[in-house]
């Protein structure tokens, strides 16, 4: 079995590592989010939101939530509360300031939590987001299991992530701008060698496309799809349960 992809060369689990390098990271996320991604990140978040139109979604959960924003855009299907869970009590502290200022306190409500073991009670939630957060799993089937377990019958996990184009020259620019530019820029604003660097490799080790959908469907989901975004530079998935 390939050792998995960490953050830092530690004999700690993946999931201590990933926490440990987000607190690190998290008074720089936001702003580094934008800067190299060059904002493109926004209209993904609104795909993937735009996925659970139509249909009433009382409670939503918002995994890997990060600072929120995946969360505050899901609020465009009026649901009635939305819960965020993230590894990162940085990460979660900065989310919290943002939901402040927007005054989004009273409709989000964000905790520290685990994918692999998510404290909420079986078919809880109508609907399932996760924004650039399952290459960061520990062990990917197990937190896929925790979410179908935590979804009610009929609910929809919509999961988006970074993927490998494979069409040229989108290939070649993209693997430089990933293997060289992002380091060099992350290095100099979040003051953590490692963060960038680590975000090349989870995606290059992450088994995407078709790959991704079949541990989906060993997970339990059916009704799996992928929706390329940016010739492939990132996707998203759906699965029901």
């Amino acid at each position: 079995m390939a050792h998995p992809v960490t953050p830092y060369n530690s004999v700690t689990a993946k999931s201590e590592q990933v926490a440990d390098m987000f607190d690190n990271i998290a008074h720089r996320y936001d702003f580094l989010n934008q800067l190299l991604s060059l904002g493109i990140h926004k209209g993904w978040r609104k795909k993937a939101v735009r996925l659970l139109e139509g249909v009433p979604h009382r409670f939503i959960l918002d995994i890997a939530t990060g600072t929120g924003d995946l969360a505050i855009e899901a609020l465009k299907l009026k649901p009635e509360k939305i819960t965020g869970v993230d590894i990162s009590e940085g990460m979660l502290k900065m989310g919290r300031e943002k939901l402040k200022k927007m005054n989004l306190e009273d409709r989000i409500e964000l905790k520290k939590g685990n994918s692999e073991n998510l404290p909420f009670s079986d078919n809880s939630f109508d609907a399932i987001t996760v924004g650039f957060g399952v290459r960061n799993f520990e062990h990917l089937e197990a937190g896929l299991s925790s979410m179908f377990r935590v979804l009610k019958p009929g609910g929809t996990a919509v999961i988006l992530e970074f993927s490998r184009p494979r069409v040229f020259p989108v290939k070649q620019v993209y693997s430089f701008y990933f293997r060289r530019v992002c380091p060099f820029i992350g290095r100099i604003f979040s003051k953590d060698n490692r963060a960038y660097t680590y975000l090349n490799e989870s995606v290059t080790a992450f088994p995407d496309g078709a790959d991704f959908l079949k541990i989906m469907r060993k997970s339990g989901f059916s009704e799996c799809t992928e929706l390329p975004l940016s010739f492939g530079i990132a996707t998203i998935y759906t699965g029901k349960k």
